[in-house]
């Protein structure tokens, strides 16, 4: 939420830091939000929170009355002026602290504990929307001079881990993710390059923690992915990428349609598909944006009280765009690595997903299909989601025994994976046939997971 039009700098929350002769990064560390995050506070363009009041009492050791006075609405001024450029320092520093802390295997059971934090999505989107970037990315450090050589070391690792995930999944790779942004990556952003450099170096930096924050959502570390996909933003922000941010934004939409949150899941799903038409994205990342917002509206029209025909139609019709859109696609297209895999059967897969949220499971069956015979033995992980979402279609369609028998192959697949989503799927099956819980088949199925379903899938 913003401040009130009108509202100028928080001048007495800025004493209070001095008074503990805190720069802006030790007083966002103290109370656990962003550098970016305070610095809006202390400008008067952004509201805290009723949690983050409390914080603030506990930090500064302040009586709550007095603070509700520090935020409360500051100096009045004829207009709000224009937020300065976010701070580059702060935004490195708030990645870098992330990727210590994480690569540290005494604090990294902390961080996989986190919970994900409903209020972050808007602080984000309202950061990439409204803030301005920090302008030069000109950097002289003590250490190491950053090249082109450099950045394509990065890229290729991020690509080769990128594969890995997407055969095995995230379990396999994230800690060699995590350590290699702690130990390769972070003494970069603190050595020498000019804006060139810098903003390849950060829309790098950006792609592999997105790709970081994506294998702990595999693992459903929900509230780290939540608080990696946040730095990759502010750093795709940084670099001015506006298609590497899209791809950020749209992993945050499947997590927040993975959590139930289809308002979130649409605002995001949006929000990137508004940042990579201005960045002029080519056909089949554009393709990709909308398919997830389909699948966001889909779970929107799900969880409706009653027939959501204006959502089911809104569906179709994003659906539609994928394959026009995506049919424009060139080989000569200048395409970022992650849409690489991008092809008929992802799109099948995911359309799917959206048709069975709407109620039309024949379509979802058959495009489970599609999905299943494109994948193949390639991909492992996506097959086994698609043999389950092929169950839930048949299920949905009121063929149980035949949905039952489909989904036999998912359980040894999953144990064959290091992807907790692939274990959360078929739990979610399994629920789903609680209204048959007395049939001999669901009984047999309920037996067949608890002896064959490997804990540690």
């Amino acid at each position: 939420m913003n401040a009130k039009q009108g509202a100028g700098p928080r001048r007495a929350l800025k004493a209070a830091r001095e008074r503990y002769g805190w720069g802006q990064e030790d007083a966002a560390e103290a109370v656990r939000v962003s550098v970016s995050t305070w610095s809006r506070w202390e400008r008067g363009v952004q509201d805290v929170r009723p949690a983050h009041r409390a914080r603030l009492a506990e930090v500064f050791n302040a009586a709550t009355e007095e603070v509700a006075r520090w935020v409360g609405a500051g100096t009045p001024c004829e207009a709000p002026a224009a937020p300065p450029p976010a701070s580059l320092h702060g935004t490195l520093a708030d990645a870098v602290a992330l990727w210590r802390a994480d690569a540290d295997l005494t604090r990294r059971a902390a961080l996989t504990d986190l919970a994900v934090d409903a209020s972050a999505w808007p602080e984000w989107l309202l950061h990439w929307t409204l803030d301005p970037g920090p302008g030069t990315l000109s950097r002289v450090g003590r250490r190491v001079r950053v090249g082109p050589s450099d950045i394509a070391r990065i890229q290729e690792a991020t690509r080769a881990f990128a594969a890995m995930d997407r055969k095995y999944g995230g379990g396999m790779v994230r800690p060699a993710v995590v350590d290699f942004l702690h130990a390769r990556v972070a003494p970069l952003l603190a050595g020498t390059y000019d804006d060139a450099v810098g903003a390849a170096l950060l829309s790098a930096a950006a792609t592999m923690t997105g790709l970081a924050g994506w294998e702990a959502y595999d693992l459903r570390h929900d509230g780290l992915a939540q608080q990696l996909y946040g730095r990759a933003l502010e750093l795709a922000k940084a670099a001015d990428d506006g298609t590497t941010a899209a791809w950020v934004l749209t992993v945050m939409a499947q997590q927040a349609i993975d959590l139930a949150q289809p308002v979130w899941a649409i605002r995001l799903a949006r929000a990137a598909r508004e940042a990579g038409r201005a960045a002029g994205a080519p056909p089949r990342v554009r393709a990709a944006l909308a398919l997830r917002e389909a699948r966001a509206t889909a779970l929107q029209a799900a969880l409706c009280d009653t027939p959501d025909r204006h959502g089911a139609r809104r569906v179709e019709l994003l659906l539609g765009e994928v394959e026009t859109t995506f049919a424009r696609a060139a080989p000569g297209d200048a395409e970022p690595h992650w849409i690489s895999n991008l092809g008929p059967a992802e799109i099948a897969a995911e359309a799917g997903c959206a048709w069975r949220l709407i109620g039309e499971h024949v379509r979802a069956a058959a495009c489970a299909r599609t999905a299943l015979a494109g994948f193949g033995a390639s991909y492992p992980r996506s097959a086994q989601f698609n043999v389950v979402h092929h169950a839930q279609a048949l299920h949905g369609q009121g063929a149980l025994d035949e949905a039952l028998s489909v989904a036999r192959p998912a359980v040894p697949m999953a144990n064959e994976l290091s992807s907790h989503r692939a274990l959360s799927l078929l739990r979610s099956f399994t629920r789903s046939l609680t209204p048959h819980r007395g049939h001999p088949l669901v009984r047999e199925w309920r037996d067949y997971l608890a002896a064959e379903l490997s804990p540690a899938a």
